[in-house]
């Protein structure tokens, strides 16, 4: 028996029964569909991540304090104050593999302009901060100047949620005053706007300003809150943060037995971290979502008893004509693996719109990969015949004798 005469003969044994082989391909179809979907929502996760930490700069490394063992006593991290202007141009002199540091001083408060008013963040910095380790350019205005830092001046940069609820009659921020912490504060620029982090923060709800201002002028102190510094390139990140840990060891005069009382952070890390999370969520939602393949190869069985159990006669006959048990065996293998394929081509196009469908009204972001619509076809052909295989072969077996006499 050729292979057209087999599909000829096997689809004509489906039409048959129309609706009991639509409900045996149905575990197929929400089995495929559940797994590109859920594949494509954790690939779109994962994407998502490592796109907003590159956004982040991908070379950045953040520094920060951290805890120390004093007197057998271990200090919470946020009560700790290590970090000084020491401690960057240390940095700025001594490494080799950093292009550029800037400290960072961060307040909260109200921001008030006119009869508007709004909770927000202050952040000063240097100008390497926007340039080199943010690589965050202005939309309007100029960014404040070394000389600026040096008098401390009263000036900053907006984000563009401040500028949104700021200024609500559309007017041009560049030139107008704020008050921060009851101080004045020129507005001389406008950043352009991030969006949301990896972390679900606002990155344009900001003030940015030289750090000598937020320093002295509102926090009254001479510590930062981080440090933030941007490798050369990608591949020396690694020896940045070793280098890093070496030049802050030395500043602070910590012995080789005392614990860093800082944290050395880099996106490669981060990146790492949230990506092998989502895979592993990924791996879960596929494998969960495989039940359902599981289950559909479990009824394509069962349908396939069956259908041996009511053709019995049919078999024997085409045996008593000249069909051999491996003629049979193809036959009904072959109508498994039908039922198997054609469901999987309904559930990939299901699946391909629940994925759109997902973006579309939940704005979350997913990504179809050709590898997992391959392998809902490939797991599929393999089920369609690890699961028609017995009954297909129960059917090869039959006495043809026996069979003709089967009411």
């Amino acid at each position: 028996m050729n292979f057209i005469n087999l599909i000829r003969i096997a689809f004509k044994a489906l039409l048959r029964n129309k609706l009991r082989a639509f409900l045996t391909m149905l575990g197929i179809i929400i089995g495929v569909a559940s797994v590109i979907a859920m594949v494509a929502i954790g690939q779109g996760s994962k994407q998502s991540i490592q796109t907003q930490l590159s956004g982040m700069g991908s070379n950045m490394i953040v520094i920060r304090p951290n805890s120390n063992v004093t007197g057998g006593v271990r200090l919470d991290a946020t009560s700790v104050q290590t970090l000084t202007l020491n401690d960057v141009v240390a940095l700025q002199k001594k490494s080799t593999y950093l292009s550029a540091v800037s400290p960072s001083a961060t307040a909260k408060g109200q921001v008030i302009y006119g009869n508007n008013n709004w909770s927000t963040s202050i952040q000063g910095v240097n100008n390497f901060y926007l340039d080199t380790i943010r690589q965050w350019p202005l939309t309007a205005g100029n960014e404040f100047t070394d000389k600026d830092i040096a008098s401390e001046a009263k000036v900053c940069l907006l984000g563009q949620t401040v500028v949104t609820n700021l200024f609500t009659n559309g007017e041009t921020p560049v030139g107008k005053y704020i008050r921060f912490a009851q101080i004045p504060f020129l507005v001389i620029g406008v950043l352009s706007p991030k969006g949301a982090n990896a972390f679900g923060q606002d990155q344009d709800d900001i003030i940015i300003a030289p750090y000598t201002t937020v320093q002295k002028r509102i926090l009254s102190t001479i510590y930062f809150q981080n440090i933030y510094a941007s490798a050369r390139d990608e591949s020396s990140t690694v020896q940045a943060s070793t280098e890093i840990s070496q030049i802050l060891r030395e500043s602070h005069r910590l012995k080789a037995t005392d614990d860093d009382d800082f944290a050395v952070r880099t996106m490669e890390e981060l990146i790492n971290t949230f990506s092998s999370t989502s895979s592993l969520l990924t791996i879960l939602l596929a494998v969960i979502a495989g039940i359902s393949l599981l289950v559909g190869g479990i009824g394509i069985m069962n349908i396939m008893y069956v259908s041996v159990t009511e053709r019995t006669r049919e078999i024997g006959l085409r045996m008593a004509i000249g069909a051999t048990g491996g003629d049979i065996l193809l036959q009904f293998l072959t109508e498994a693996i039908m039922i198997s394929i054609t469901g999987a081509v309904i559930g990939v196009f299901l699946g391909i719109t629940a994925s759109k469908l997902v973006t579309l009204f939940l704005s979350w972001p997913t990504l179809i990969t050709q590898f997992s619509i391959i392998l809902s076809f490939m797991v599929c052909v393999i089920t369609g015949v690890f699961f028609g295989y017995y009954p297909a072969q129960k059917a090869s077996r039959l006495d043809p004798i026996e069979a003709l006499r089967y009411e």
